[in-house]
């Protein structure tokens, strides 16, 4: 059998998309149910395959650009709310 990493090498963009639709729904084309295996690894194979084929910011679970609220917030507006409680 083929490794992993070969089987995703053979995923057209079809497969893809095929894989991601019956992850979103829950059921393969066909109608059938996924069960908990078949979702979790078609998962991981989406993901890898995003990973090759599919630039960061189209890949699943990108949010974007992340800063911590304290940097983005100016210092003084943090100690001087007006509603703070005193």
């Amino acid at each position: 059998m083929s490794s992993f990493a070969e089987m995703i090498e053979n995923i057209t963009p079809d497969i893809y998309q095929s894989l991601k639709l019956a992850v979103e729904i829950g059921k393969w084309s066909d109608g059938r149910k996924l069960t908990a295996e078949q979702r979790e690894l078609s998962l991981q194979a989406m993901i890898a395959w995003e990973l090759q084929n599919l630039p960061e910011d189209q890949r699943t679970g990108y949010m974007g650009p992340q800063e911590c609220q304290s940097k983005s917030t100016p210092v003084e507006n943090i100690l001087f709310k007006s509603d703070a409680i005193h």
